[in-house]
């Protein structure tokens, strides 16, 4: 408890990864922290599963990048190419191993990570997580922010009382609405479809790797393994409504586009989504700060969305630590926001915005130079570690660090 009529020093709206880990820096620290995730418990749905070398090396410092990485699968290499020709651009993450102590990139379900995190929360006696809570109010005093609550058991309303409100809870947060501010961007006019399945790719497409964007005519798609299955996004059709092809006849026509067999496709989960990129103007308000979606959302391609949102995490708990525990002064948290607001506008919006694009293109001739010119990076030593310095999100890092 923080004393003096608080029930935390620290309440987090929003029970996914990025609260998670959160609040998990923050018990570590001594800090009182309390968990509000509006779900009735952690789910496994369909969401992010690619973690970059830095966050992997973030992790460890929590004693959990080794844990993480036995139950994912290691990908050494990712590429896009043109299918089906196979012509593709193979980028090696052991250049970068100087740089990293994971020079590869882990294919491994969000839901794992959270998992692990509250294992050790639950061990953590100044942190509590409370499920079933939805965020519903925020109220700011001079000393307290507080956070109103709806249970999701009868409706019953109740209040967290703490020197800070963290929004941590995803791209419709409660509380940026509450702070009104605006969520500036666009959302793309496509529908992806995610589905998986257990049908081994890699034994009919050679060479692939397990993080692979790939062109085909007139469309695109990405195929990405997790263990046991392909995470396979589809860019469907835009003449045709969302609904028709969301038929398992159409996603199997899809799947079978890529790999013809003889019977259908065994399609384990599938679900539509659309694609936002958006940023809000400022991550702090008064006692009342924003983290991950919540405060910027972007385009999955390129991966970058959960792996910014821990790494505004740690940069958030710092700055919370040091005033909680430093004797630093409210106004540290602008130096999180001068941190992690450029990191997130310049590098992981624009890079997804710009790898949307490229495969988003159309022109056989286009592509072709886009593909040769990726060729070219992967044969130049110098130029490659730069892409996979900044595709790897430790460019932003090295940014992010030097701004005072």
């Amino acid at each position: 408890m923080g004393g003096g009529g608080l029930d935390c020093e620290v309440a987090v709206a929003g029970g996914g990864p990025v609260a998670l880990t959160l609040a998990l820096l923050l018990a570590r620290a001594g800090v009182s922290v309390n968990v509000y995730e509006a779900e009735p418990g952690p789910g496994e749905d369909l969401r992010a599963s690619t973690f970059h070398p830095p966050t992997l090396d973030m992790l460890d410092r929590l004693g959990l990048g080794a844990e993480l990485v036995s139950q994912g699968l290691v990908c050494p290499h990712w590429q896009v190419r043109s299918h089906p020709s196979g012509d593709r651009a193979v980028f090696d993450l052991s250049v970068i191993a100087g740089e990293t102590a994971h020079p590869y990139r882990l294919q491994c379900e969000q839901w794992k990570l959270s998992r692990l995190l509250l294992r050790e929360l639950g061990a953590e006696p100044r942190a509590r997580v409370v499920f079933g809570a939805r965020a519903c109010a925020l109220a700011q005093e001079e000393d307290r922010a507080i956070l109103g609550l709806e249970k999701a058991e009868g409706g019953d309303r109740e209040e967290a009382r703490a020197l800070f409100v963290v929004g941590a809870d995803g791209a419709r947060s409660l509380v940026r609405k509450a702070l009104d501010l605006p969520f500036e961007g666009l959302t793309y006019p496509e529908t992806t479809l995610l589905a998986t399945t257990t049908f081994p790719f890699e034994e009919h497409l050679e060479g692939l790797s397990n993080v692979t964007y790939c062109w085909k005519k007139d469309g695109n798609f990405a195929l990405l393994k997790v263990p046991g299955r392909w995470r396979v996004s589809i860019y469907p059709r835009e003449d045709v409504s969302i609904e028709d092809q969301m038929r398992p006849e159409a996603i199997d026509a899809a799947l079978q586009d890529i790999v013809p067999r003889d019977g259908p496709y065994e399609v384990m989960e599938m679900r539509p989504y659309r694609v936002h990129q958006r940023i809000v103007p400022k991550y702090r308000s008064g006692r009342a700060v924003l983290a991950g979606d919540a405060a910027h959302v972007n385009s999955p391609s390129g991966g970058m969305g959960l792996n910014g949102g821990i790494h505004d995490a740690f940069a958030l708990a710092e700055a919370l630590i040091d005033i909680l525990r430093k004797g630093a002064p409210l106004e540290r948290l602008d130096l999180y926001e001068r941190q992690r607001r450029p990191v997130a506008a310049d590098q992981i919006l624009a890079q997804a915005d710009r790898n949307r694009a490229r495969m988003r293109e159309r022109d056989p001739a286009q592509r072709a130079e886009i593909l040769a010119d990726l060729k070219a990076i992967t044969r130049d030593p110098e130029r490659l570690k730069n892409h996979l310095l900044r595709s790897s999100m430790i460019e932003g890092l090295r940014i992010a660090a030097n701004v005072t």
